[in-house]
């Protein structure tokens, strides 16, 4: 199986004033790219060239000897998340499955809000933030270094944030808050995030 880097599912200047043409043509066409491209190289050579993009995720998870592939791969699978929970949502309101699951598990939407941008702020360096599913259903905030992702955790993905400085850097410099926050008030696709808690 070779990878392929596929159509982003919106026109690149579909985000605009949040996310920049600009900073999508590297995250996406550079950043991401390169991913790919690393992966299918590191996988040539590799036992585990021809097996699903998450088996090769779990199977290389905390290895060090894997650690290329492992990087490569979680970086592409967790931009593929990015990008599909991506849309200017200026006027969208949330899906009621939505509400009622995070009121649920936070108590509000409100601190839900408040906790995801303070817990994305606080990741030192370059990560991700997650909201996340465990093994009981029950939702959750989590932060994670570099590529790691829940897929990695034993949890299931639902909604996931690029904190790496490319991300916002173009757009906002170094003030990752105000990426966060223009990114939950106005970019995240709730439509993909009540699929995912759904699914």
């Amino acid at each position: 199986m070779t990878f392929k880097l596929d159509n982003l599912p919106f026109a690149l200047d579909a985000l605009n004033p949040f996310m920049s043409s600009e900073t999508l043509e590297y995250h996406y066409g550079k950043h991401h790219q390169a991913y790919v491209t690393n992966l299918n190289n590191l996988l040539e050579t590799s036992t585990l060239k021809g097996e699903t993009l998450e088996n090769i995720i779990k199977a290389t998870y905390d290895k060090k000897d894997s650690a290329p592939i492992f990087n490569n791969a979680a970086q592409h699978f967790n931009h593929i998340e990015f990008w599909n929970s991506l849309k200017k949502n200026s006027d969208s309101k949330i899906p009621e499955a939505v509400n009622t699951a995070i009121v649920k598990d936070f108590g509000s939407f409100d601190a839900f809000k408040e906790q995801m941008i303070k817990m994305g702020t606080g990741i030192f360096g370059s990560g991700w933030l997650w909201l996340a599913k465990d093994n009981n259903d029950k939702l959750e905030i989590l932060q994670s270094p570099n590529g790691v992702n829940p897929l990695a955790l034993g949890k299931k993905t639902i909604l996931g944030c690029d904190v790496w400085e490319h991300s916002y850097y173009i757009d906002y410099r170094n003030k990752r808050p105000d990426y966060l926050k223009a990114w939950f008030e106005n970019l995240i696709n709730w439509e993909y995030v009540e699929h995912k808690i759904k699914s």
